[in-house]
């Protein structure tokens, strides 16, 4: 028995760790409990959208495109080029299975995103994230590589929430949380 007092969760920290777990373990059979965790994990940081442009210029600017991301990670050495890399699949994977639709929008305007593949993308960064060895207060490089090798499924999961989530919004939904 740990002697460490247990951590307060929020109503909202609540949802997305069971809508998750539901898609992913139910649904899906994906018995990765670290990667489930860090799903719901990512749909919790970028409920607030400044997470979503966190990564700044030198001169304080946020960075908005993943090209532009891409270009920073690059002027980065050691954890600073982890974080921005981990960032990097972060952003294509929310991206790419919360709201596809809009990456499809992104390929049609003049968006400087819209001429590469938020897959290969945010692959590619979490293989370069795993290769920068990180601390005990980051996500392992074992994680950060089983999120490059299996990105089209997390992927797919978060589209899966989404619909879940819309249908509870409509009252369809099969997963009641409270």
């Amino acid at each position: 028995m740990s002697d460490s007092p247990a951590r307060e969760t929020s109503p909202l920290e609540r949802f997305f760790a069971g809508l998750n777990e539901y898609i992913f373990h139910g649904r899906m059979g994906v018995v990765d409990v670290q990667l489930v965790d860090y799903l719901s994990d990512l749909l919790l940081r970028f409920v607030r959208t400044d997470a979503l442009v966190r990564v700044r210029r030198n001169t304080g600017q946020p960075v908005t495109e993943v090209v532009q991301m891409l270009l920073e990670a690059e002027k980065r050495v050691g954890l600073a080029r982890r974080d921005v890399h981990r960032h990097i699949g972060d952003v294509a994977l929310f991206w790419s299975g919360m709201f596809p639709e809009s990456l499809q929008r992104r390929s049609a305007d003049q968006s400087i995103d819209g001429f590469f593949s938020y897959y290969d993308q945010g692959k590619r960064a979490y293989a370069i994230a795993a290769d920068i060895e990180g601390d005990e207060s980051r996500p392992t490089s074992e994680l950060l590589q089983r999120l490059s090798e299996q990105f089209e499924m997390c992927a797919y999961g978060l589209r899966e929430v989404r619909k879940e989530w819309e249908q509870q919004a409509d009252g369809e939904g099969g997963l009641l949380l409270s």
